[in-house]
């Protein structure tokens, strides 16, 4: 056997297997990885894609929250008008309940200062009366007395 033979054999078979490779495995070898290279490519692309929505979603999300922040304060705000207001109503409430009560008891005391004069005013009648007795030394009559007392009450 020869050497230079069999190194010929081996390089036609050799050449035959390269040309079977390249005209049958080949091109179910490019087209796999074409696929792959494709799918990899689309899978880059959408997480690209992914990558963008999702910062537009932290952005959103960031402006709903400001915008919720804003709206709360807003909320605090008026609530915070309301008590005062609610507390200055309550006041004034207080403040015409006092003047009323104020005004009542006014009343009252007018009155009972009436009483208290015209209650005098019967019990001066009826000292003088009585006085006026002690120094006549007689009795005067009811009816008398009576009219002298609702005369001297009067004029007081």
């Amino acid at each position: 056997m020869n050497i230079n033979l069999t190194l010929l054999g081996q390089m036609i078979s050799f050449l035959i297997f390269i040309g079977f490779c390249m005209k049958y495995v080949w091109p179910y070898i490019i087209n796999a990885m074409e696929e792959r290279q494709a799918r990899i490519s689309a899978g880059l692309r959408d997480a690209e894609r992914a990558k963008q929505e999702l910062k537009q979603a932290q952005q959103k999300a960031h402006e709903i929250v400001a915008e919720a922040k804003e709206q709360a304060g807003k909320r605090i705000e008026q609530a915070n008008k309301r008590a005062e207001q609610v507390i200055d109503e309550a006041k004034l409430k207080a403040r015409e309940e006092g003047e009323r009560l104020k005004a009542q008891a006014q009343t009252e005391i007018d009155q009972q200062i009436q009483e208290a004069k015209q209650e005098l005013k019967s019990k001066v009648a009826t000292l003088v009366v009585m006085g006026a007795e002690k120094i006549l030394e007689k009795q005067v009559d009811k009816s008398v007395h009576d009219r002298m007392l609702t005369g001297i009450a009067s004029d007081l």
